[in-house]
């Protein structure tokens, strides 16, 4: 513990209370240990099973990504929601987005999706993992840059492309429409690729959380109904977008989503070439 390393310690007896009280983790048998030592452990071993410890490992990393990946998802989001007013008003645009369709998207896009992410199932390499430092904070500098600065970037840049493409030869109502289709499938897309922090969506698939799938699908049947039911197109300020409006949608937030991809496999490669 005075080289810094991280000490867990087991025990059953009175005799090793004071051991499992000065460790970082001490951890005391359930069914044989004495109440002295399941008083000074911090964790109880209810099947005295010391392959329970590997297990509570485990599950205590993939709970610990699982909250990064909640919280930069919608960091990441909700910093893209304020570039984007902030960048339309310095270039002398209208505001791209109504209040009700901010809160929409907040609704369908940053529930549901960080929702499921936040009970993503464990990456395979998990234990394969060096110690986090407990020292580390949970926002690193990799991190920061990439989920907080890139990610909000890309997506600002694509929405404000597209709103000042369709303000030169569409009106008001069908530029936003536009848009606002565009940062749905944005978010939608980046949850995807929030499975993993650090290796591509495309090598850890989306096939194993099947929450964050019938989020995905939820959500897209949800603003389907905002764009073609038309009880809908006042209070939200859209009308039925075109097939044109589908087409550069999607692949403006392809664009994003790759690129993101690209910057994630590229950062992971040189963090393990650091490493070795």
């Amino acid at each position: 513990k005075k080289r810094g390393h991280v000490v867990a310690m087991t025990g059953d007896g009175v005799n090793d209370a004071p051991a499992l009280k000065s460790a970082d983790i001490g951890v005391a048998m359930g069914i044989t240990g004495t109440e002295v030592a399941k008083e000074a452990s911090d964790m109880i071993l209810s099947d005295d099973n010391f392959a329970t410890i590997v297990s509570a490992v485990k599950e205590g990393r993939r709970i610990y990504d699982d909250i990064k990946k909640y919280l930069f998802y919608l960091l990441g989001c909700n910093i893209s929601e304020i570039l984007i007013p902030l960048f339309a008003s310095f270039m002398g645009l209208p505001l791209p987005f109504t209040a009700l369709q901010y809160l929409w998207i907040n609704l369908t896009t940053d529930g549901l999706p960080a929702m499921a992410l936040g009970i993503d199932p464990a990456e395979p390499d998990v234990m394969q993992r060096p110690p986090r430092d407990p020292r580390e904070s949970i926002v690193t500098k990799r991190d920061a840059l990439l989920f907080l600065t890139f990610l909000p970037l890309a997506t600002t840049i694509a929405i404000l492309l597209n709103f000042v493409e369709g303000l030169r030869v569409e009106p008001l109502t069908r530029a936003r429409t536009r848009i606002f289709t565009l940062m749905i499938m944005i978010e939608l897309l980046i949850a995807i690729s929030f499975r993993s922090l650090k290796y591509s969506a495309f090598r850890v698939g989306i096939h194993k959380n099947k929450f964050l799938i019938l989020a995905i699908i939820s959500s897209l049947l949800m603003q389907l109904c905002i764009l073609y039911v038309p009880i809908f197109h006042e209070p939200f300020k859209v009308t039925y977008p075109t097939v044109q409006d589908w087409v550069m949608g999607l692949i403006s937030a392809l664009m994003v989503f790759i690129s993101v991809e690209i910057v994630k496999e590229v950062a992971s490669r040189i963090s393990q070439h650091k490493i070795v």
